[in-house]
């Protein structure tokens, strides 16, 4: 199978029919074999009656996921992904503000232009200030975290994967907004961009808030730390608590230095204890140790982590039997 479209949605009824006209017009036009995995997010609404009806009208190319309740774009995608058998997945969101026309080229750059993932750049948008305005500071701030300079719209969900790419990674929690960054992680650095076209949204509002912008930079920081400490916290932790207790130890040091000079020198002095500097200095020691110990603690658990030798491995020459622990293959 060429492609697979997945289509994640919660509250989008009106606009499925013409997404799904939409997208086999242009799958039919370029002779593509196809699917559109729906995968409702626990819609309150009809959504999941309409995804009924279009994969009894198209059993050959329509399949569909149900959730229970809502659980957030992340599990949707995650989800799809397990189900995708394309050589080529689409990702793209149902509100019709992402064009199907996008798909083909997508495509010849993945299998043509060798990219492991290409993420759409929406230049052009038709979003209130709102929007644009946290997350073009979003963006910049993922593309100096994740060191990923050539994208500008970490957060499209316009796009497009090799089929090993969405093998490897697994999309969790909020973390589809830096799919990118999860690829990189796994070792696919060939990632692309392409600007496409962002159309006003057609039926119901909006689902963007405040809260979405916040929890993005708490995201970006847990996956920038997992990402560069997962398995070896010690030298984060072990590194700021070894730098703390010594800083610490160096300012008693000197206190209790200062107050022997004084002693000798005939100077008045005060009790060590008397300085609030010895107190700090006693708390940057503590501090240190629990941070070494936080360390020590880490890697432990990591050493005991079963997927603590889970490596990624992009292709075998000549082994009959893969090693154990490492990724499947794509």
């Amino acid at each position: 199978m060429d492609i697979s479209v997945i289509v994640p949605l919660y509250n989008e009824a009106e606009s499925l029919p013409e997404l799904e006209a939409w997208i086999a017009r242009v799958m039919d036009a370029n002779r593509f074999s196809y699917e559109i995995i729906f995968v409702d997010d626990g819609s309150t609404d009809d959504s999941w009656k309409v995804i009924r009806h279009l994969q009894q009208q198209h059993p050959q190319t329509v399949r569909g996921v149900s959730f229970r309740r809502n659980y957030g774009k992340s599990p949707a995608l995650n989800t799809g992904f397990r189900l995708a058998q394309g050589d080529v997945v689409i990702t793209m969101d149902a509100d019709l503000q992402d064009s199907p026309d996008e798909i083909p080229e997508l495509y010849r750059m993945v299998t043509a232009g060798g990219y492991d993932l290409v993420s759409g750049y929406k230049q052009k948008r038709y979003d209130p200030l709102s929007k644009t305005i946290p997350t073009k500071l979003f963006n910049a701030t993922a593309r100096r975290v994740s060191g990923i300079r050539n994208l500008h719209d970490f957060n499209c969900g316009l796009k497009a994967y090799r089929a090993k790419v969405v093998r490897h990674i697994e999309v969790y929690g909020d973390m589809h907004r830096y799919i990118p960054y999860l690829a990189k992680l796994a070792g696919f650095n060939r990632i692309g961009e392409k600007v496409v076209k962002h159309q006003a949204r057609k039926y119901g509002r909006t689902k963007f808030g405040l809260d979405r912008f916040v929890n993005g930079y708490l995201d970006l920081l847990t996956l920038w730390f997992t990402g560069r400490f997962g398995k070896k916290p010690m030298h984060f932790f072990g590194l700021l608590g070894s730098l703390m207790f010594i800083l610490g130890f160096v300012a008693v040091a000197i206190v209790g230095g200062m107050k022997l000079y004084n002693m000798y020198s005939g100077a008045p002095y005060t009790l060590v204890t008397n300085s609030p500097y010895f107190f700090l200095s006693l708390t940057l020691m503590i501090l240190g140790c629990q941070l070494f110990l936080a360390g020590f603690i880490g890697e432990l658990v990591v050493r005991n982590s079963n997927k603590r030798n889970d490596y990624e491995i992009d292709e075998y020459l000549n082994i009959d039997c893969p090693v154990a622990g490492d990724r499947k293959q794509g």
